[in-house]
């Protein structure tokens, strides 16, 4: 895989920071308007541990990896969104309602934590274009197909872009959880309001988003066969993924800032 001139190496940048991260304070909402709300619903969170090494040459020199406890974490995240529009604007059928899969891993920046996505692929062309444009966020088209049975999720994805990658898997809807809590596992995985990117002069932005905590709830993967994470040149996560639902949440975004 060709690394991007400009990422740090595995020691440049460090996988350890002496900054403080606050995790509370970026949870609450801006000032400003957002200009975009959306609702992400049949949503899992499949993380498994890595080594921040590894990660290291696919990010910018500038952020942080964070990590819990010494661990950087990646995940698979698939789920469905709808209500998709810009704010103050009503839905408009048939550019609202889309299926989405990102791989993800967290950093930070300046002690704000945040998301960084590796890739996103959506069934729409057109909200592949406009987040590739207005977001500068890799995403790519993708055949999306999700189908909810007793409880059950059957998941699938064939990417159609380059390089290709493919997803198929299969969970069961578990009991709720309670809402997770600061300095906890799950709340350093799932509770981010916002996301980092790069254009391509490799300037770096950020954008924040704002929704209530996350519903989370259990789940059981029923089987996984995944090439996602792997076609970043990445290795196959090992042993078993820690998993959250959540059956949906309305989000509202601010645009990038540069920073």
């Amino acid at each position: 895989m060709t690394k991007k001139a400009g990422r740090g190496s595995a020691k440049k940048g460090g996988t350890k920071s002496d900054e403080v991260v606050d995790r509370l304070s970026i949870r609450e909402r801006p000032d400003s308007l957002p200009i975009m709300h959306q609702n992400w619903g049949k949503l899992i969170f499949i993380h498994w541990p890595i080594s921040p090494e590894v990660l290291r040459p696919l990010i910018p020199e500038r952020l942080t990896i964070d990590t819990f406890e010494g661990e950087a974490w990646i995940a698979i995240t698939p789920f469905t969104m709808w209500g998709v529009r810009p704010t103050f604007t009503p839905p408009v059928p048939f550019l609202s309602q889309l299926h989405e899969t990102n791989v993800r891993t967290y950093v930070h920046l300046d002690g704000v934590p945040g998301v960084w996505f590796f890739s996103l692929d959506a069934n729409s062309t057109l909200a592949v274009m406009g987040a590739r444009t207005l977001f500068h966020l890799p995403y790519y088209n993708a055949e999306i197909e999700l189908k909810e049975t007793d409880g059950i999720i059957d998941y699938t994805l064939n990417r159609t872009d380059e390089p290709h990658a493919e997803l198929e898997t299969s969970w069961a809807i578990g009991e709720a959880l309670p809402e997770a809590e600061h300095g906890s596992l799950a709340f350093f995985l799932t509770e981010r309001y916002c996301l980092y990117a790069e254009d391509s002069g490799e300037r770096l932005y950020r954008s924040r988003i704002h929704h209530a905590p996350w519903p989370l709830q259990e789940a059981e993967l029923r089987s996984l066969r995944s090439t996602m994470i792997e076609s970043h040149g990445l290795p196959t996560p090992e042993g078993e993924p820690l998993l959250h639902y959540a059956e949906k949440l309305a989000v509202d975004i601010w645009p990038l800032e540069e920073v």
